[in-house]
């Protein structure tokens, strides 16, 4: 395993998940994760969308939201279906964007261009929908993140309203704050967010380049990060989770890594990406393709195939105490274990 340690966190980088595939054992550009019961992981797909047919049609590729269970060791994983489909009916979806359970294991999706949430059961049933587009109280324009918190209550980025709200299941709107800017409590274009085990909501302002902490009534705590690509700043962040020792993880997207931050914001350390071993489905599709696999074989180096590429999700696990990032242009999964102690490291950042 390839280790990374700082500030007394430890990181053992586990194995990689998927490949690129359009439905079934893989994925098609996965921007949004969550963690259910039993091992299981679901991810909402945004799929390829047709250069010739901007911005959508009912034919794009692999727009689905994707369920399957993944265990402790590398190769534990497997496929349990897919559910929805491209479209604007009920139940269909154009741009997923964010992906969180209630405490049924009910999954809601937020869809960025039909500008509404999606409701479905654990099996993929479609159970409702709400939301329209606009700029009032109970409106979306392109809600993107979205996250539950422990009484079910959703919070979602309103992104190009450049605000967070928050609603019951049913849609009713509780609370809306931000605005646009840059001051502390406004936004430009937010994009993921998480809740942690305290109610507080972090949010990652995508173009202010900057992760901010409010109360679950919209009260500015802080924020960290600056533009840039040193230690600690941030291009553009897409997503963030919290684990339950108050640790944040940013997906840095167009730095192309995950920060970890301490709870007061404070850097740890970079997760770059470090999948040397192809991934279980991975395999499979080199086996079937003997060119494939001896074209492979010429390559000098294949250090810039174990990096991440615009990592779009990430979420923690806290059955196995283990960070999964959604390595978004790889079409895979990333996975990191966080370790309670340790003796050695093979690396340090």
């Amino acid at each position: 395993m390839l280790t990374q340690m700082a500030a007394g966190r430890v990181f053992d980088f586990s194995h990689a998940v998927g490949r690129g595939a359009l439905s079934g054992m893989g994925f098609r550009l996965a921007v949004a994760l969550a963690v259910g019961n039993g091992d299981t992981i679901y991810a909402a797909n945004r799929g390829w969308e047709q250069v010739t047919n901007v911005p959508w049609n009912k034919t794009q590729l692999g727009t689905r939201i994707g369920k399957l269970t993944v265990g402790p060791v590398p190769g534990d994983e497997e496929v349990v279906g897919d559910f929805s489909k491209p479209g604007d009916a009920p139940g269909e979806l154009i741009w997923p964007a964010g992906l969180a359970l209630d405490s049924q294991e009910n999954v809601y999706v937020t869809d960025e261009w039909l500008n509404r949430v999606s409701v479905f059961d654990k099996d993929g049933t479609f159970l409702r929908h709400w939301g329209k587009a606009g700029s009032g109280t109970g409106e979306f324009n392109g809600p993107s993140g979205l996250a539950i918190d422990a009484e079910d209550m959703l919070f979602i980025t309103d992104s190009r309203n450049h605000r967070i709200q928050r609603y019951t299941p049913d849609g009713t709107c509780l609370t809306t704050w931000g605005g646009f800017g840059s001051a502390p409590g406004q936004f430009h274009a937010p994009w993921g967010l998480a809740v942690d085990h305290d109610g507080y909501v972090y949010v990652a302002d995508h173009k202010n380049h900057r992760v901010q902490k409010f109360t679950a009534d919209g009260a500015f705590v802080m924020q960290f990060g600056s533009y840039g690509t040193g230690k600690g700043q941030l291009n553009r962040p897409a997503a963030v989770a919290v684990d339950p020792d108050g640790d944040v993880y940013v997906c840095d997207w167009a730095n192309h890594r995950v920060q970890v931050f301490g709870s007061d914001g404070t850097f740890v350390m970079s997760l770059l990406g470090d999948a040397q071993e192809l991934s279980k489905w991975a395999k499979m599709t080199l086996a079937a393709s003997p060119d494939s696999m001896r074209r492979r074989r010429e390559v000098r180096t294949l250090e810039q195939e174990w990096r991440m590429a615009f990592p779009t999700a990430v979420v923690f696990d806290p059955k196995y105490d283990r960070l999964i990032i959604s390595d978004t242009q790889r079409n895979r999964l990333q996975i990191y274990n966080k370790l309670k102690s340790y003796t050695t490291a093979a690396r340090t950042i």
